[in-house]
């Protein structure tokens, strides 16, 4: 089952179908914190209902007060990528070590104003000369830290800010339109298996700039590992997004423009499409 958050409603689908689902007290973000969301949505599903017309235009980011976070050097393409880019500043061997050490590396990504949705654009920093797509499976996690539901995220980064010194890493990661999370979310008690792909796409004046792939069993973490370490001595009251890390980076040649289009396709899921304003 799949719910998305929209202009007007919030929707349910299921076995093709789309519904209104009920309000309920808090929102979206009592609805995430639900005791038994996938077991109530079922209940929902199954009962008779009107069936809702799903409008893409009217989509809104699938995050209410939650704060996103994300999971760093979870792919070994991503570990090499960011050894490369910091050499010349001397941190290369951080992301190795965090790469192979027992805590992972986690950081902040965003607070709901700076996340963006399906079909809206994801910005650019203007003080960096080289930024890309981040394709990643973002866990949606209640405020108990159990696993409700999974969606599609998209990691901003300017690279030329995080490799000249890894300190400058809240700023190549977190600003306005610095992530895109949908286009809805996949509540399931059952996650995405090892063969689940990411693909990433990016379209670049009607051609194809790029495209790259990676698997959910590429990971070298496990799911309840990242929501472990991220739930130690932290509370999150609403819940909150966990982004898992990439393991599609482009070739250090490539940089995102204005008017570029990028697709993140994670099925079931879906695909998240944003331009880059």
């Amino acid at each position: 089952m799949k719910i998305y958050r929209t202009a007007k409603d919030i929707l349910l689908e299921s076995e093709g179908r789309f519904a209104v689902i009920p309000p309920r007290e808090g929102g979206w973000d009592g609805l995430l914190n639900h005791e038994d969301l996938a077991e109530w949505l079922a209940r929902q599903a199954a009962s008779p209902a009107e069936e809702a017309q799903f409008d893409e235009q009217s989509l809104l980011p699938p995050i209410g007060s939650q704060e996103v976070w994300a999971a760093g050097v979870t792919y070994r393409r991503s570990r090499e990528a960011r050894m490369e880019e910091s050499k010349d500043a001397g941190g290369g061997s951080f992301y190795d070590r965090v790469y192979s050490a027992a805590r992972p590396e986690l950081f902040f990504k965003a607070t709901p104003h700076r996340v963006v949705g399906h079909g809206q654009p994801v910005r650019l920093r203007g003080d960096s000369n080289w930024n890309v797509p981040e394709p990643e499976l973002a866990l949606v996690i209640n405020s108990r830290g159990r696993i409700v539901g999974y969606t599609i995220g998209n990691d901003m980064s300017s690279r030329d800010i995080e490799g000249e010194n890894p300190l400058y890493l809240p700023q190549a990661k977190v600003y306005d339109g610095c992530c895109a999370l949908g286009p809805g979310l996949l509540i399931s008690d059952v996650p995405p298996g090892a063969a689940t792909a990411i693909r990433i796409v990016i379209r670049r004046a009607g051609e194809t700039a790029f495209e790259g792939q990676t698997s959910v069993g590429q990971m070298k973490r496990s799911f309840e590992e990242l929501v472990g370490y991220l739930f130690r001595d932290n509370s999150f009251p609403n819940g909150c997004f966990l982004l898992t890390g990439t393991g599609v980076v482009p070739p250090d040649s490539f940089t995102l423009r204005k008017g570029d289009e990028v697709r993140i396709t994670i099925e079931p899921i879906g695909t998240l499409v944003n331009s880059v304003g």
